[in-house]
């Protein structure tokens, strides 16, 4: 059972609902009715509302802490484009990442996920932001490996030898030179960018300082339905940003 401080944390799920629900509640409404006494059930047990309906209780995944329990203050990076940003660099466990311009901390959340014991610092000057973010670190159980910085990366960066650094922010083209003095040799730096304006200032200024191995790729992933027909869905999360690589030699 994922603990918080004084949180535990539960996943109840049916076929078609699932709720993440802190187990000191003793009763949780669900669309299908009441359940009671959670705070005495565990993880791999079953249980039924007052109208009957079964529901599973499990351990929840960080997908699904993530998914339903974090608070959004700003637009996220999505699953898949966090996935590619794992599967192009190759980053490992105990890497240091850099992560600017937190939002809602999903990214670093992500990435954290996969590096522990590593370590990803990351940057955020907005003070609302860096505050919904700690919470949302919190909530996912990985704060031993985030620290969040209050500060404006367009100044430095203040890590050295770093192993990967991500910038979603306005303006990243101004931190790719920051960027690079931090990087290790081999180290890779992703940038996301939602335009095509704002991605050839980035690939322009990525070529100027002399970084090597860049692409730029879009992820779409399109979701197929098998009820009735099978077909792609007709609505879909299709374009969400550009995703710039590029790795430094030398």
């Amino acid at each position: 059972m994922i603990a918080l401080k004084n949180k535990k944390l539960v996943l109840i799920f049916s076929k078609d609902e699932s709720y993440l629900v802190e187990t000191s509640k003793k009763n949780f409404n669900t669309k299908s009715g009441m359940i009671k006494n959670i705070n005495k059930k565990n993880p791999g047990s079953k249980i039924k509302t007052h109208l009957g309906k079964e529901f599973f209780i499990i351990e929840p995944t960080l997908e699904d802490i993530i998914s339903k329990g974090i608070r959004r203050s700003a637009q996220v990076i999505t699953p898949k484009d966090c996935a590619l940003i794992l599967a192009f660099t190759g980053i490992r466990q105990g890497s240091l990442v850099v992560d600017a311009g937190t939002g809602t901390g999903y990214l670093a959340i992500f990435l954290a996920n996969y590096i522990k014991p590593g370590k990803v610092i990351t940057y955020e000057y907005d003070n609302s932001f860096a505050r919904i973010a700690k919470e949302n670190i919190e909530l996912s159980g990985l704060s031993k490996f985030i620290k969040v910085k209050r500060k404006d990366v367009s100044k430095g960066i203040d890590e050295k030898n770093v192993d990967l650094i991500t910038l979603d922010l306005k303006n990243p083209q101004k931190i790719i030179n920051h960027a690079r003095k931090s990087l290790k040799v081999g180290g890779w730096l992703v940038i996301y960018s939602p335009t095509v304006d704002e991605l050839l200032s980035v690939t322009k200024e990525i070529k100027k300082k002399g970084f090597s191995h860049m692409k730029t790729v879009e992820n779409i992933v399109r979701e197929w339905q098998t009820e009735k027909t099978t077909r792609p869905k007709t609505m879909g999360l299709m374009h969400t940003g550009f995703l710039t690589f590029a790795r430094k030699v030398g």
